[in-house]
């Protein structure tokens, strides 16, 4: 250990509060696409242990950084300095299941929350695809569910705490210290340590679920009328090559629960053959197309209008299986705009031409000759300017209406990087930017500073601004914040930065950094 960090510790040993810490822990993101090396990996376990460990970090000069299950697939969290666990810091509080209003500290994973929360006849009014992640991590990256009744799961925040630079643990809301509350609902990590968490629960409910499979043109067709609107939650996986859609719908319901009929090929086989068939694609790329015919076939059926239902608790039927390893670039768009944005997708994937009755220009200047891709795209729905809460400062959605989300996910079959990730990406970006898109800050998206402060003007200064306040040297910052949402200028005191990049053994990309 650092000699420096041993004085340290030797002054603080009579205070009686514990610094959990060990060396030689390797952090890598859920999906293995990078990874790093902290020099120390600490998980405390009270408020009081939070507060010495960032009065530590500033005597020892170290950056801190705060990760839960690692599952955004950037390199946000990686860092060469102390790495920060908040497992161990996961209690609730406080339930009032009159007012639905829940205080809980901030490592808490949503999985144990919604556990909870059930056994108190409660329930997450919205939730993401996933569970896995903590509170925190949920609300500092921007997780948004499928819905055009709900926005970002913020919304459902009324109050935090957030332990400083400084040591110093503040409450905020939308009352009491707002402009905190607007830049920690969407911190990146780059504030300080979010510990204490008050949400708004809703009393616990089921919902009734149907999917179907159908042509994208009947999606097309229903797009602007019935399709986001006809159930409280709505999302629909597309595909370019068959092109076809599965679109997902639920509302609530007092009936029994009914789970969804048995189908073999979502099970353990399934998983494997799908797995196998994407490893084999990575030599051999043309065969993605029968891969998506024949996978997404098996899972929701071979005919059009193919359907399934269930009834399941929202814990259960608002999740996803993430599948395996993969790369995430997901944007945030005028939902108006959709279908532009997936016809010409598919006139660029699909090398369409004048003569094809669904040409339409793609103005993509990118070759896609020799490109295959995954399917699906996970296409999602939200409307933030609906709720009453203050919105986070880098809130990407869009100001005055329903929000458009389109997930371009690459899959890393055994951490193989699919060899179209590249292209298929510099594609895709270049339509997004040009349809008025935002990134979602938790994913795999190549956007730089001077563009993020074209893409988020008022919204990024002001968050800068705070950020400045809470965190004047850099304590929280590294080359991620640097690269995307830092203002142009001198490297900060305990600002890390980047210094070289190697491939691990499981895959990921190496980070190394300095202090």
């Amino acid at each position: 250990m650092d000699p420096l960090v041993v004085a340290a510790l030797d002054r603080r040993a009579s205070d009686g509060v514990p610094f959990r810490a060990r060396a030689h822990h390797t952090h890598h993101t859920w999906a293995h696409t990078f990874s790093s090396r902290p020099e120390l990996y600490i998980q405390p376990r009270t408020l009081a242990e939070i507060e010495k460990v960032v009065d530590l970090a500033r005597t020892c000069r170290k950056r801190l950084t705060v990760t839960g299950c690692g599952h955004s697939p950037s390199n946000m969290t990686c860092t060469s300095s102390w790495l920060v666990n908040l497992d161990h810091f996961n209690e609730v509080h406080a339930v009032d299941q009159e007012t639905g209003i829940v205080v809980v500290d901030s490592g808490i994973r949503l999985y144990t929350l919604c556990a909870e929360l059930d056994r108190h006849g409660l329930a997450m009014p919205n939730l993401g695809s996933i569970n896995e992640q903590s509170i925190a991590g949920a609300i500092s990256t921007g997780t948004h569910g499928s819905s055009a009744r709900h926005g970002l799961m913020s919304e459902d925040i009324v109050a935090l705490k957030i332990t400083l630079a400084s040591g110093e643990t503040l409450s905020c809301s939308a009352t009491e210290r707002p402009d905190l509350f607007r830049a920690a609902t969407l911190s990146l990590g780059a504030l300080g340590i979010i510990t204490q968490v008050t949400i708004r629960a809703t009393p616990a409910f089921k919902l009734q679920w149907t999917q179907t499979i159908d042509t994208d043109y009947k999606i097309f067709e229903a797009w602007h009328d019935e399709l986001w609107k006809q159930s409280e939650f709505v999302r629909v996986w597309w595909m370019p090559y068959s092109r076809r859609a599965v679109v997902w719908q639920a509302d609530k319901t007092d009936r029994p629960e009914s789970p969804p009929r048995y189908n073999w090929f979502d099970g353990a086989i399934g998983y494997h053959i799908f797995h196998n068939l994407l490893a084999l694609s990575h030599y051999i790329p043309s065969i993605l197309p029968a891969v998506e015919y024949f996978v997404m076939g098996m899972q929701h059926g071979f005919r059009n209008g193919s359907s399934a239902s269930a009834v399941q608790t929202s814990g259960q039927a608002l999740l996803m299986n993430c599948l395996y390893s993969q790369y995430v670039n997901e944007w945030a768009l005028p939902l108006h705009r959709g279908p532009e944005a997936l016809r010409r997708l598919s006139s660029w994937l699909n090398h369409l031409t004048l003569d094809d009755p669904d040409y339409v220009p793609h103005n993509i200047p990118i070759s896609a000759d020799g490109l295959y891709v995954h399917a699906p795209l996970e296409v999602r729905v939200s409307d933030t300017s609906i709720t009453t809460s203050p919105r986070p400062y880098l809130d990407p959605t869009v100001q005055d209406g329903p929000t458009l989300y389109l997930n371009a996910t690459l899959y890393r079959p055994y951490y193989l990087d699919p060899p179209c990730r590249e292209r298929f990406y510099a594609g895709f970006e270049y339509l997004m930017r040009e349809m008025g898109g935002r990134p979602h800050w938790a994913k795999n998206f190549t956007t730089t500073r001077v563009e993020n402060e074209n893409m988020f003007g008022k919204g990024l200064e002001e968050w800068r601004r705070v950020r400045r306040e809470c965190d004047p040297e850099g304590m929280f910052v590294g080359p991620w914040h640097r690269e995307r949402v830092l203002e142009d200028g001198p490297r900060l005191a305990f600002e890390e930065v980047e210094v070289r990049r190697q491939k691990g053994k499981d895959g990921s990309v190496l980070m190394h950094g300095e202090v």
